[in-house]
């Protein structure tokens, strides 16, 4: 804790934004759980890749979606593992020592966010790039797996692995606002998987704004959903670009929040 201190306490105890984020990559990189549940979900995600690819008997369908199957699922751990980021320390009481090395704390925070995001970031590409090349390897039945350089690929690729980090910074404003594990889980839970099981039901107009469908069905996508129910029955699902826009506003607005209340709360 007197490393992580002294960190924060550079320059004979002026910190710049560089000490915070140096701070908190030591802490986050310290934890086992942190790497344990990264590799969980990107293992989680390839094998769930893989398990759609071998039962994959529509060579019509979007292939680059099926292999990409797993990364909604792999969201949870991604939200929950930001969560833990920011509730870990008022659990264990290391924020008190976390604010005595660098008590300007709208920076504190950014400087979390910058750092857990740009690991979540690196992780969610991997487990995508690497969920669709082993999900285009299990294809049968004479069916040929994906390329990149087909129309929409690359793109479904990359913003498929940038939901990993917006949901996994959603999670970390949550837990800034809330503080308490178990109930900010719930809340991120519910906002980003159950909220989108009603939506359908009560505005359906709202249907392709939720977190969970905008990842299923406009950022991993390359093809258009199709709908055997008529214009009128039908969905209306986001482009790629505006799904990932509103993913990032979601993102922005629960990290504004959580500053706001970590500014004026103690600790």
């Amino acid at each position: 804790m007197s490393a992580l201190v002294r960190e924060g306490r550079a320059d004979a105890g002026h910190y710049r934004f560089r000490h915070a984020a140096r701070m908190e990559w030591i802490k986050l990189r310290s934890l086992r759980s942190t790497w344990w549940t990264l590799a969980i979900t990107v293992t989680g995600a390839v094998a769930i890749g893989v398990t759609v690819g071998v039962n994959t008997r529509n060579a019509a369908g979007d292939l680059t979606n099926n292999a990409l199957a797993g990364m909604v699922p792999g969201l949870l751990l991604a939200g929950v593992l930001g969560v833990l980021t920011m509730t870990g320390e008022y659990t264990s009481g290391m924020i008190r020592a976390t604010l005595a090395a660098a008590p300007r704390r709208p920076g504190l925070l950014a400087a979390k966010a910058a750092v857990f995001g740009a690991v979540m970031l690196a992780a969610g590409e991997i487990a995508t790039f690497v969920s669709f090349f082993a999900g285009g390897l299990a294809l049968r039945h004479g069916i040929g797996a994906p390329s990149l350089g087909q129309p929409g690929v690359l793109r479904a690729v990359i913003l498929s692995g940038t939901s990993f980090c917006l949901v996994g910074l959603l999670g970390l404003g949550l837990g800034a606002i809330i503080r308490h594990t178990a109930v900010a889980v719930t809340v991120l839970v519910g906002g980003v998987y159950v909220a989108a099981q009603f939506a359908g039901l009560i505005a359906r107009a709202a249907f392709g704004y939720m977190p969970i469908l905008i990842v299923a069905n406009s950022l991993s996508t390359t093809k258009p959903e199709p709908c055997g129910n008529g214009a009128a029955g039908c969905p209306h699902f986001l482009s790629p670009w505006a799904g990932l826009a509103v993913l990032c506003l979601y993102a922005a607005v629960a990290l504004a929040a959580g500053g706001w209340v970590f500014a004026r709360r103690d600790a």
